[in-house]
């Protein structure tokens, strides 16, 4: 049975709202894309939306290698041969005292031990461009490069001489060192030797020898040939009970020992400290004579601290300027 006209009527008006709204909200949705990924909206939201900024972490780079130096052998422990031979200081990581007053003609030597083995720190430390004093050991790889190069550099050389320690032989020594059981002959023989190979030398001083410096004796047999060949004897004083002083000055040759050890430790405001020492000696005394050795960290506090010694009123000298 058909149904009445008035129920299909109500279904088709039905149908016609829904399929106009369906078109309604088409269009809206049509208009508002249109308006909303148009260029100069986009361009709007962007500079309203402000993203955070992270920065980026500074890492060190790894890669970058530091400085080496091919030629220089593993930092060694600072000669401690014999008794109060080095005193404990305090560490100082301050500049060098100004001038208060003092004696305005101070002189310094500094001499720098156990050269011969690096060309490098040869050439470091004559850049320095200052007088210096480098004890060269006879036997080194570079001992004769090194004088040549302390030559044009117009250094002063002297002659480092190994020579026997209490703690020998558990320490080390050079093959050529001097020990004190040689006869007088042969210790008289090795030092000509050693004259021989650096005829530019101006003097000698002990590499180690706390043992050996405290026999008359065998002191007396080395520093025959020393005044023999005019040269100089500067006491390292690694025993307290050294005689080589005192045996120069019988033999009437000049000498004089040394005040201040400056690198015990490696350690910048430790040498800092030292040579304000040596600064002060120089300067209660008239001269002073420090010591030290071409360690990376040496080399590099006496480049910085040298060239003011001039303000501090002490003059930097060669060591034989200093013996008598």
């Amino acid at each position: 049975m058909a149904p009445p006209p008035r129920n299909r009527l109500r279904k088709s008006n039905s149908g016609s709202r829904v399929a106009a709204l369906v078109i309604l909200a088409l269009i809206i949705a049509l208009v508002a894309g249109y308006y909303l990924l148009s260029p100069q909206n986009i361009e709007n939201v962007s500079q309203k939306i402000e993203l955070p900024v992270r920065e980026k972490p500074v890492v060190p780079d790894a890669s970058i290698p530091q400085p080496t130096n091919p030629e220089l052998p593993a930092a060694s422990q600072p000669q401690q041969d014999g008794q109060n031979v080095y005193p404990s200081t305090p560490i100082i990581a301050k500049p060098l005292k100004p001038n208060m007053g003092g004696n305005d003609s101070a002189k310094l030597a500094i001499i720098i031990d156990d050269m011969g083995n690096s060309l490098t720190e040869a050439r470091s430390l004559a850049a320095i461009k200052l007088p210096l004093t480098f004890a060269i050991i006879p036997g080194q790889r570079f001992d004769k490069d090194v004088a040549s190069l302390a030559a044009i550099s117009k250094i002063e050389i002297m002659i480092h001489i190994p020579m026997q320690s209490k703690e020998w032989p558990e320490r080390r020594l050079e093959s050529n060192g001097l020990l004190v059981g040689m006869k007088t002959e042969e210790l008289q023989d090795r030092v000509a030797g050693f004259v021989q190979r650096f005829p530019d030398a101006k003097g000698v001083n002990n590499h180690m020898g706390s043992e050996f410096t405290e026999q008359s004796e065998k002191m007396l047999a080395v520093l025959q040939i020393l005044k023999k060949n005019n040269l100089f004897f500067v006491d390292s004083i690694t025993s307290s009970h050294s005689s080589g002083l005192k045996i120069a000055k019988q033999l009437g040759i000049k000498a004089a020992k040394r005040d201040v050890f400056l690198d015990n430790e490696q350690e910048r405001g430790y040498i800092l400290g030292q040579l304000n020492q040596a600064v002060s000696h120089a300067r209660k005394k008239g001269s002073a004579i420090a010591i030290c050795h071409p360690h990376p960290t040496t080399i590099a506090a006496l480049a910085a601290a040298l060239p003011g010694l001039a303000d501090q009123g002490v003059k930097l000298v060669s060591v034989s300027e200093l013996v008598k």
